[in-house]
C-alpha cells in the first residue's frame, strides 16, 4: 500500500493549488482518504475526508469554504482543491487511507488512518 501526495509549492495569499494523492497497491475505492496537515511547531491535524465512494466528504472549519476534497477512483487518485489560500494554511500536507468507514466526530484523528503517505509542501506567503 503506497499513497504519494504532490502538488505543493509556494503561493501568494488568495491564491489556489491543487493536491494529488495517488494510491497504488491497492484499489482505492475501498478505503476512505483523508488529508492532514502539519504546520511548524504544531501537531497534525484533518484537513479533509472523503469516503471511498464520494458519498460523503468532511471539512475542518479552518478550510471550509475554501478547500474541496475528490476523487477520481479510475485513476486511484484523492485531490484536495485549495483556494483562497492564507498564510496560515502554510504546512506539510499528508494523505492517508482507511478501510473503515469513518464518521464525523473520528475522521480527523490520526490513530485511525492506517496508512500514510510521504508529505507535500505548501508555503502560502505574501
Amino acid at each position: 500500500v503506497q499513497l504519494q501526495a504532490s502538488g505543493g509549492g509556494l503561493v501568494q495569499p488568495g491564491g489556489y493549488l491543487r493536491l494529488s494523492c495517488a494510491a497504488s497497491g491497492f484499489t482505492a475505492y475501498y478505503y476512505d482518504i483523508g488529508w492532514f496537515r502539519q504546520a511548524p511547531g504544531k501537531e497534525r491535524e484533518g484537513v479533509s475526508y472523503i469516503r471511498n465512494r464520494g458519498s460523503s466528504t468532511f471539512y475542518a472549519g479552518s478550510v471550509k469554504g475554501r478547500f474541496t476534497i475528490s476523487r477520481d477512483n479510475a485513476k486511484n487518485t484523492v485531490y484536495l482543491q485549495m483556494n483562497s489560500l492564507k498564510p496560515e494554511d502554510t504546512a506539510v500536507y499528508y494523505c492517508a487511507a482507511t478501510p473503515r468507514t469513518l464518521i464525523a466526530s473520528e475522521w480527523a484523528r490520526e490513530r485511525n488512518m492506517n496508512y500514510w503517505g510521504n508529505g507535500t509542501e505548501l508555503t502560502v506567503f505574501s
